[in-house]
């Protein structure tokens, strides 16, 4: 009875060591409790190390003297404190146990290193009567760091292997395959190994480079070239994209040839995500058309962004919309002394505010719930806090629905921008930079006529103020996930069940993902002298069909067969195809290949102030065809959709005066 009893308290003690231990490598004990552990543990290892250091050079006590023993005790009283303190001045006390990386090595050889340096000068000054032999000591410092090394790296095995919450899905483990053999894949494959919760388990890679077949990584075979699949010989249940830097061409390979073997699949984050920090490479996630279309990755030269926007009071307008957003996110990292965010709508506003608040970056944000065209609460703004650089993002965008309210648009887009314009020459802003469109380029719809009346008069105003405000305009295509932008739209009909509806088989639009389009934004105020309208290079233009057929097959389906695709015509003020700048516009190289400048003649000011002052005065008096037909006369090159019934009553009378509306 007493043998069961005692077996029983053995169980409950080792059952309690165990939990003490997993508390301790997890960091689930206090810090009143966890430090002094720590302490004891790193003591034990120093001493340890010190100890087999002299064993070592005295051959395990044959060849130590009276005096040697004597030594010995001597230095240890100092120089196994000295290690701790130094040990504390790197952060070593601090950090968990179980969570031990390069960056700790780094740090523990640095901290022991300094360390045996300070006994080294110590033997060097006493002629070596205060301190161990110099061989003592580069054994000391060796032994100690490869001690404490071990101990960090056991307590990570720990965690990592007996002491993780595990879950029924590992009985149930995957074969995964992972498509390449580089960091991510690397990464993913030891993320995997220790994630046992996730229920996948990496049997193979797949890379194209030959180089590395028949190697293995993290003990796992590289079997070859991603169209080794198609085989099927290793019966995987999974296959994982870890190409965040891949091509779109080849991504779009490697799908195809993934559905066609009938092997589920997911990818890693992308190159963008995972360098913020926020999202792990084993967060998988579905393969986006955003990765089938494949933008090559945009170099910028941050030191010349943060030479404009650190230390500076930046205004972003619409910030609470897909490009502005995103605006105050990468200003945000820059540094700036405030960041002030303008915007009408209050639900958006508290979406971007949150985000920057979780973000880190409560401190450097204001809020200011505002309409760009109320001149008062705009003047108000400036009064107040002095912005010194500002970017223009707040528009009104949706083609169809301002082509049947273009009065909304003339106000919005280009009235109000000329205020914002003003304002900035009145308090002496910096930079004054407007998010533009393609759509401004020739245009056949009042969005882009009118984002190109704001074009005409930021121009205008710079020229004439002699260029103490540098105005800027940046222009780019369609964004990917933006609001209201065909993808989601697409989702949306591919969820109902379908048809996806194309406006016109051979059209074409040019797509950028929002941070890239930012990122180069950012990148063009950073180079601007002023008067210039700046071009994204957007790569290739896509065929619509050909981006709905790839959402389709994404889905799984087929296109034509269980989702149809209709074609509904091309809507009022859409083109077949956009374009890049406008005849009368000089084309000059920028430091960066992805920009590119484009300047031209301005008009006068004051003939630009009297077409606005007309289009102020008739905006709410006249119907839409007839305000197209006066924006014409501003943007000679527009040329508005008008409907063949309205055509003769939109016409100028002789005396250039619009014939009223019946």
């Amino acid at each position: 009875m007493k043998s069961r009893e005692n077996s029983g308290n053995g169980n409950e003690i080792m059952s309690q060591i165990v939990k003490e231990w997993d508390g301790l490598c997890a960091g689930r004990l206090s810090r009143f409790t966890r430090i002094p552990a720590v302490v004891l543990i790193y003591t034990v290892g120093l001493v340890g190390s010190y100890w087999l250091a002299y064993q070592l050079r005295f051959d395990f006590g044959q060849l130590m003297t009276d005096a040697d023993r004597h030594l010995f005790w001597k230095p240890a009283y100092w120089l196994i404190p000295l290690k701790l303190a130094f040990l504390l001045l790197i952060g070593q006390f601090a950090g968990l146990l179980s969570y031990f990386s390069v960056p700790d090595l780094r740090r523990l050889f640095s901290g022991l290193l300094g360390a045996s340096m300070v006994a080294g000068v110590i033997w060097w000054q006493t002629d070596g009567s205060a301190a161990p032999p110099r061989s003592v000591i580069l054994a000391d410092f060796l032994l100690s760091f490869l001690f404490i090394s071990a101990i960090r790296l056991f307590c990570r095995l720990s965690r990592e292997r007996y002491f993780h919450p595990r879950s029924s899905s590992e009985a149930r483990s995957l074969r995964v395959g992972i498509i390449g053999a580089g960091y991510a894949g690397a990464t993913l494959a030891r993320e995997l190994d220790v994630k046992k919760h996730l229920g996948l388990v990496c049997v193979a890679f797949f890379d194209d480079n030959p180089q590395k077949w028949g190697s293995s990584v993290h003990g796992i075979p590289v079997v070859g070239a991603p169209e080794e699949l198609q085989e099927g010989i290793l019966k995987l249940d999974k296959v994982i994209i870890a190409m965040p830097s891949a091509n779109g061409r080849r991504m779009r390979e490697i799908v195809g040839l993934l559905q066609r073997s009938k092997i589920s699949f997911e990818t890693v984050p992308t190159l963008d995500q995972l360098a913020t920090g926020k999202v792990k490479v084993s967060q998988l996630r579905p393969v986006e058309i955003e990765d089938l279309l494949g933008r090559d990755p945009v170099l910028l030269e941050t030191e010349n962004i943060r030479s404009i926007l650190r230390g500076q009071v930046v205004l972003v307008t619409g910030a609470g919309g897909s490009i502005g957003s995103e605006l105050c996110r990468q200003i945000a990292s820059f540094a700036p002394t405030k960041l002030l965010l303008v915007e009408q709508s209050e639900v958006q506003m508290f979406l971007i505010e949150q985000e920057l608040i979780s973000l880190g970056c409560g401190h450097l944000i204001v809020p200011l719930v505002a309409d760009i065209s109320d001149l008062p609460r705009m003047q108000k703004i400036f009064e107040t806090y002095q912005p010194q650089v500002l970017f223009h993002a707040a528009a009104h965008k949706h083609v169809p629905m301002m082509e049947a309210q273009p009065g909304e648009a003339i106000k919005n887009n280009s009235l109000a921008t000329a205020q914002l314009g003003r304002l900035a020459v009145e308090f002496c802003v910096d930079r004054f930079v407007m998010i533009s469109t393609d759509k401004a380029i020739n245009p056949t719809n009042v969005m882009g006529a009118t984002k190109r009346l704001a074009e005409i008069y930021l121009q205008s105003l710079y020229a004439h103020q002699g260029g103490r405000t540098k105005f800027m305009a940046v222009r780019f295509g369609n964004v990917l996930g933006s609001s209201g932008s065909v993808i989601p739209t697409f989702h949306k009909q591919i969820a109902a069940g379908g048809p996806i509806k194309v406006t016109h088989p051979e059209v074409t639009r040019y797509f950028m993902t929002i941070p890239e389009a930012v990122g180069l934004v950012l990148q063009s105020a950073a180079q601007g002298h002023g008067g210039e309208i700046f071009v994204l290079d957007m790569g290739k233009p896509i065929k619509i069909l050909d981006l709905a057929r790839q959402m389709i097959e994404l889905h799984g389906l087929k296109p034509n067969e269980d989702i149809e695709i209709e074609f509904i015509g091309l809507r009022p003020g859409e083109k077949l195809f956009e374009e890049l700048s406008h005849h009368s516009e000089d084309f000059l190289v920028t430091p960066h290949p992805k920009i590119m400048r484009f300047v031209s003649p301005p008009a006068r000011l004051s003939v630009v102030n009297d077409q606005l002052m007309q289009l102020t005065l008739e905006i709410n008096h006249l119907e839409a065809d007839q305000l197209k037909m006066l924006l014409k006369k501003t943007v000679p090159e527009y040329q508005p959709f008008i409907r063949p019934e309205n055509i003769v009553r939109s016409l100028p009378n002789p005396k250039n005066e619009f014939v009223a509306s019946a």
